[in-house]
Order: structure tokens, then sequence, then C-alpha cells
């Protein structure tokens, strides 16, 4: 069995595109999304529409919660929501809001785009800030994981790849399609593979057009410079707000 991993894509048609001609090639039997699906300026329109298009088990991130009603609460949250309205049509965004917290996916997988219990917390690594990452306790991963008694876990969510095993669990971050925190600005995804019984993460990244990415931004959305920093770095220079 053969399933792609996908998350964080932000608004980002053109990571997305390069991620999806991998996927294609991949033939999976399954993709799942684990969210954050538009909150960005790179074409989101069209990076919704192509992530509609896929099919996949769906969750959302924390991002969807955004799309609720009352579900931005900062000042520059409020601008972007009110720019992605124009972006995105009303029914795409309703579908997002929907999505479930957390799927079960064929062959024991458990998907999150966080934790099992918040899209907002982050699974294998904790945000410090001023800082990086940490890693979750083990202890405290554990507690997480073993009541799922799932064979694998993915999440996303911290647009940092990676995977380690909890028992006979192999919990597994997919890493971001766009918005890197390494310094390798291009788009991420997995592909889970079962051989024997046995699950394997395989972490893949894709090149893609960062000029024309950022090109789009600058031309279409008052967020162009920030996007820039963020897409040609491969690092998380600013945090988002609620």
């Amino acid at each position: 069995m053969r399933v792609a991993i996908l998350s964080d894509t932000h608004g980002n048609a053109f990571a997305l595109e390069a991620v999806l001609r991998d996927i294609r090639q991949a033939s999976p039997d399954v993709t799942i999304n684990l969210g954050d699906q538009i909150e960005g300026s790179a074409d989101p329109g069209r990076a919704a529409a192509l992530q509609a298009s896929l099919n996949a088990v769906e969750v959302r991130g924390n991002n969807e919660e955004k799309l609720w009603a009352g579900g931005r609460r900062s000042p520059l949250s409020r601008e972007i929501g009110a720019w992605l309205d124009n972006q995105v049509s009303a029914q795409a965004r309703a579908r997002l809001a929907a999505l479930p917290l957390s799927a079960r996916v064929e062959g024991g997988i458990f998907a999150c785009h966080g934790t099992p219990q918040s899209a907002w917390d982050s699974l294998l690594w904790m945000w410090d800030q001023g800082g990086y990452y940490r890693a979750r306790a083990p202890r405290e991963l554990r507690q997480l994981v073993e009541p799922l008694a799932a064979q694998v876990v993915v999440c996303g969510h911290t647009h940092r790849p990676g995977a380690t095993r909890v028992g006979d669990t192999l919990v597994v971050n997919s890493g971001a399609v766009s918005g890197q925190v390494d310094g390798d600005p291009r788009a991420r995804w997995t592909l889970l593979e079962r051989r024997g019984g046995h699950w394997s993460a395989d972490f893949r990244a894709a090149s893609y057009d960062i000029e024309a990415a950022v090109a789009w931004s600058v031309k279409h959305s008052p967020f162009g410079e920030f996007e820039a920093g963020l897409l040609r770095s491969g690092e998380m220079s600013g945090r988002g707000t609620s």
C-alpha cells in the first residue's frame, strides 16, 4: 500500500503543482491532505481548486478554523481573511471550514493536523518563542499516541518533516508544501509505504518556480513582501496570527 501525505499548502499553487506532479508519478493508493490549504498569497484560489480535485482524505488545520465565524481575532488575520474571501469562493471556504479534526484511513493510519485534540498544537515538536522547535517529551508523546491504537500517525503544522516510533506506532510529520523552516525552500510531501506489514516513510522534496509564486503574490496581493521573504529563504521568518 502506498499513501501520499501533503500538508500546509498555504495557498501556494506553484509549490502544490510540483508536489502533485511527484505524487502522480508515485501512483499512491490513497492521498491524505492534513490541512492549512489556502492561508497564503501565491494564488490560493487555484490552490484550493487543485486540492479539492484530489479526492483526498482531508482533515482541517488551524487555519481552516479561522474560517469559522469569529475565527479571526487579530487585525492582520482579518485583513488576510478579507483578501481570501475574494480569492476563494464561499462554497469552497465553507467546505474547508467543515472538515473534521481527524480521520482514520485504511491500513491503520490516523491523520490529524496538529495533535489528535487540537489543530493548533504540535505533536512531535513544540515551538519555543524566540527560538526554534524542541522535541515533545517522550512520555508526553506516548500518552498522546498510544490511545489511538494506530499503526501510523501522520501530522503536519510544524512545517518540519520527520518521524519517530512510539512503541509499534510510526509517527510521521509530513513537512509543508509551502513555507519551510530549515532553509531549504523546496516543497515537501511524504510517501508512506507498507511492505510485509511494516510501514516506512520517504520524505520527498520538489523544486518549483519560487519567483513565479512571488511575482503572483506581489501583483495580486498586499502580502507580497512577506511571501517573498518566506518562500525565497526557506525559513519561517514570521509566525501566523489568529
